[in-house]
């Protein structure tokens, strides 16, 4: 696929990822089945679904299988929607539209939004501890660790604890960027790492560049969000428009201003690149991601 246009690649990854979705996710027909219906309601049809995509690019630096990682991106797309899921309940965000539709509570209700959390989350490790072809117990094991403190207290559950504590405060840049790292970034760190985990083994070096990579690019697609939430409408969002700043959140944005933190995008991104030399082509889709990730609102 290193040959194809970046969006042609996009679009089919996009579409091998609903695939894998549909065929994971509990039927609407079994029992309990409106639990079943919304999480299939949050999961399908929605999103740019970049974590699964930068999974799949990461996965072309270690030659792994389309079948593993479809799985790899699969469960970390059932952690992100469980996040977001969670995220746009009246008692974190409060929030009514997703992915340009009425968010779970409000399609369903507030109970069945918090047990759709829960069981997306659930499933996602249900998912990534199938044995998977080619791939090692061990590094199985690694995997699932991975996505675990991903999306815990030292990441994307403590970054929106640390968030919903900061509303009405000014961060200085470090600690929005920690902030971040843990909420937005963990688990775009984890995408990359586990798609990479699921081929041949990477060296030390090349797993701290690749780490590096991920990192920047966390804090830089955080960046491109609150550039968007001033900029863009919320039918291009999907979800509502100028939410961070009508609830008082310390952004990029209100920290530095829109230009810079346009620039601080792009640096990012220049760090990112830089991140991944001695990879040669097989890194050719990392670097079209980032692009795509930093051009979204410019």
């Amino acid at each position: 696929m290193a040959n194809k246009p970046f969006m042609a690649w996009m679009t089919e990854i996009q579409q091998q990822v609903e695939g894998a979705l549909e065929r994971l996710l509990p039927s609407g027909q079994h029992t309990p089945q409106k639990l079943h219906e919304a999480m299939r309601y949050v999961s399908l049809g929605g999103g740019k679904r970049v974590r699964p995509l930068l999974a799949f690019a990461a996965g072309e630096l270690v030659g792994a299988s389309a079948d593993n990682l479809a799985r790899v991106a699969a469960a970390v797309e059932m952690v992100h929607v469980y996040s977001l899921v969670h995220d746009d309940m009246p008692c974190m965000d409060d929030d009514v539209l997703r992915r340009g539709k009425p968010t779970c509570h409000v399609a369903y209700d507030e109970a069945t939004a918090l047990l759709v959390g829960d069981a997306l989350q659930t499933l996602a490790f249900d998912v990534l501890s199938t044995p998977m072809a080619g791939v090692e117990a061990r590094a199985q094991l690694a995997m699932t660790h991975t996505l675990a403190r991903a999306a815990g207290h030292a990441g994307m559950a403590g970054g929106q604890a640390i968030d919903l504590a900061s509303v009405g405060k000014a961060l200085n840049q470090p600690e929005l960027e920690y902030m971040h790292l843990l909420k937005t970034g963990a688990l775009i760190r984890a995408s990359v790492l586990l798609g990479a985990m699921a081929g041949r083994p990477l060296s030390e070096n090349e797993t701290a560049r690749l780490d590096v990579f991920a990192k920047r690019m966390g804090l830089a697609f955080q960046v491109v969000d609150d550039v968007l939430d001033c900029e863009a409408d919320t039918a291009t969002l999907g979800k509502t428009a100028g939410k961070d700043a009508a609830h008082d959140k310390p952004t990029y944005v209100s920290l530095m201003g829109l230009a810079e933190a346009k620039q601080f995008a792009r640096d990012l991104r220049d760090e990112a690149f830089a991140a991944l030399e001695g990879f040669g082509d097989s890194a050719q889709r990392l670097k079209e991601l980032a692009d795509y990730i930093v051009a979204r609102s410019f």
